[in-house]
């Protein structure tokens, strides 16, 4: 049994909760045989997930992109590169045929990438 105070997860956000439970704890290459069996949320805390604000639809229509799946990718590695790296990584995906980018679930402004740059 493990638990984990409220205070460690941002209001209304699954994938902060649902990463910071069992995404890295995953990628533990000591861990060979791990298993999530049961995940409690305490109902007030479940309360805060609004939902996405759109569906699908929406972001076909900001891609351009229909009858046929959407590609992307996460930018590797996620920690380490610079402002302009990152860009680059990304406009290569891009110009390679990726419909889109994601972040990674871990990045956020470091003093050597701040989200402004």
């Amino acid at each position: 049994y493990v638990a984990y105070p409220l205070d460690l997860f941002e209001e209304g956000s699954v994938t902060n909760m649902l990463t910071s439970i069992v995404g890295n704890v995953f990628g533990f290459k000591a861990l060979r045989a791990l298993r999530l069996e049961d995940l409690r949320i305490p109902p007030a805390y479940s309360k805060t997930f609004q939902g996405p604000p759109h569906g699908i639809q929406v972001e076909r229509d900001k891609l351009n992109k229909y009858g046929r799946s959407l590609l992307g990718c996460t930018i590797k590695p996620k920690l380490g590169l610079s402002a302009k790296n990152y860009g680059r990584a990304v406009y290569e995906c891009l110009r390679g045929g990726l419909d889109f980018t994601k972040d990674d679930e871990n990045v956020n402004s470091q003093p050597f990438m701040r989200w402004r740059d």
